[in-house]
């Protein structure tokens, strides 16, 4: 096992390195640096305070967020992640065909669609629960 995890380390670190040496091949490396590190900033200033509030929040109701509602939590913040440059974009765009959806209006959408699949999922829980319980 500590074999697996020097060769999976290694693995790592060469991924690592390779990644750095194609960043400063890049034209403007320390942009996209910068951008990085915004990214970690934004996480740990405001994504896992927002998510540590959230929990708390459903722990103090008496909620748990196991299986199904955990499940919607990670999908909604994934969708969010990879949503969020298109919606926090400035202004319109030189060019009308890069960005030519109403992104603001499919990510509602999507968020919607991600909480009704989870009420449909967290009801057929309960639901069989309950004709087990019978039984």
């Amino acid at each position: 096992m500590k074999g697996f995890r020097f060769v999976l380390g290694a693995f790592g670190l060469t991924l690592a390195g390779w990644g750095g040496w194609l960043l400063l091949r890049q034209p403007g490396p320390w942009r996209i640096a910068v951008w990085l590190g915004g990214a970690v900033v934004v996480h740990d200033a405001l994504v896992a305070p927002l998510v540590l509030a959230i929990a708390a929040l459903a722990a103090a109701a008496g909620l748990r967020l196991r299986g199904v509602p955990r499940g919607a939590l990670l999908v909604a913040g994934s969708l969010t992640a990879i949503a969020l440059p298109p919606l926090l974009r400035p202004g319109g765009v030189a060019n009308p065909t890069v960005l030519p959806l109403d992104y603001l209006r499919n990510w509602l959408l999507a968020m919607a669609a991600v909480a009704l699949l989870t009420a449909v999922g967290a009801g057929a829980r309960a639901v069989l629960r309950t004709m087990g319980r019978r039984a």
